[in-house]
């Protein structure tokens, strides 16, 4: 395999240092090359411990014989490899893509068409989160070096080593889609996979509106129309301080603490203040703000009781348990993972009469959501 770089083809060998791609001339060379191509392998590395939007700080290429790293710290524009991660006659192929789709997304746009080889592992009968390195070990029959899983990327400049290991993300995953898609034409699920790929073209998927982020919360099934509001808004109001601020939602208020406001309804600062999941400095810079959203939930004084857990519903555990034996026996039909067909989460919802899951959508439904509701 040959690695681009610098506006030259190197031949891989160990005596060729691999040089990433820092300037515009060598990134329109690479983008234009590859975009000539099929398929492309696409992985990224990034850094969002202390941000809200991630950093993107590679991005890595591979062809059917060359490789190239690409450093956006180092080029003042993205737009040849914008163009390429949105060619529609480029199918970029990524393992695990979501959280990479979504730091591009900013960057690039919506990168499209995309092959992801973990969803075309799991409808293949692999584990549901298989491992790119585990995937390439079976398939392959290649180790991948794990020496540089911590590394700080956003740090200059990289040592061969660090390319090296970067290129290995990308380099196998053209192959491994080829493996993918003749095992899963064999097995006659080549829809599935069509059916599952088609959700990574939606943007929607890759932003947060924030009057939705609450729909993200746990811990808080069951509530009054009152709090109810004020999760909404207090949600909504973390999602846009840490949107303007570029911090994590998490050190704007973290999920036990909004958890609390909302089961408490606190109405002055010395009750906001007794909430113990809600640090000082939270209290003092943002108390104004939090005790707002109180105020405008409209909560009646004193607040209905907060939701309690419900007991265990015996009728309810053993409705779950006879839905989750069938999935399984489905599963061992398929040589899937359960996993694969219906979450926990979802045998749930469908035991307390939702109807709206992915089990009762396309091929799940075909398979084993009619399966699911004959039982109910």
């Amino acid at each position: 395999m040959r690695i681009i770089g610098a506006a030259r083809l190197y031949r891989s060998s160990p005596e060729r240092l691999q040089t990433p791609v820092t300037t515009a001339s060598a990134l329109a060379e690479v983008c234009a090359h590859l975009g000539a191509q099929a398929r492309v392998g696409l992985d990224t590395e990034f850094l969002r411990e202390r941000t809200y939007h991630a950093r993107l700080c590679l991005v890595q290429l591979a062809g059917a014989a060359e490789a190239a790293c690409v450093d956006p710290l180092a080029l003042p524009a993205l737009a040849p490899l914008a163009a390429l991660l949105c060619a529609p006659g480029t199918l970029k192929v990524m393992h695990a893509s979501r959280q990479d789709l979504e730091v591009l997304f900013p960057v690039a746009g919506l990168t499209r068409p995309v092959f992801d080889t973990q969803i075309a592992a799991a409808l293949a009968g692999f584990p549901a989160q298989v491992g790119y390195a585990e995937l390439v070990r079976r398939l392959l029959n290649r180790e991948l070096a794990k020496s540089h899983t911590r590394t700080d990327w956003s740090r200059r400049p990289l040592s061969p080593e660090q390319i090296e290991y970067a290129l290995d993300d990308v380099r196998y995953l053209v192959p491994l889609a080829e493996a993918l898609e003749e095992q899963l034409t064999r097995l006659g699920r080549r829809a599935w996979l069509a059916e599952e790929l088609a959700g990574l073209a939606d943007a929607r998927a890759f932003t947060v509106d924030p009057e939705d982020a609450w729909q993200r919360l746990r811990g808080l099934k069951g509530l009054d129309p009152g709090r109810e509001r004020l999760a909404r808004s207090l949600a909504a109001w973390r999602e846009r301080a840490a949107l303007e601020h570029d911090r994590p939602r998490g050190w704007i208020l973290d999920d036990g603490a909004l958890r609390e406001i909302v089961l408490r309804v606190p109405r002055t600062s010395a009750a906001l203040a007794a909430v113990p999941e809600l640090p000082p400095g939270v209290v003092k810079h943002s108390g104004a703000q939090l005790l707002a959203c109180v105020a405008a939930a409209r909560i009646e004084d004193p607040p209905p009781p907060a939701p309690a857990r419900p007991p265990a519903d015996p009728q309810r555990q053993g409705l779950i348990r006879k839905l989750g034996g069938i999935s399984q026996a489905v599963a061992a039909e398929l040589a899937l993972v359960p996993e694969v067909l219906a979450t926990r989460r979802e045998l749930e919802l469908l035991a307390d009469g939702r109807r709206d899951g992915a089990v009762l959508r396309g091929w799940r439904r075909e398979v084993l959501g009619e399966r699911l509701l004959a039982a109910l």
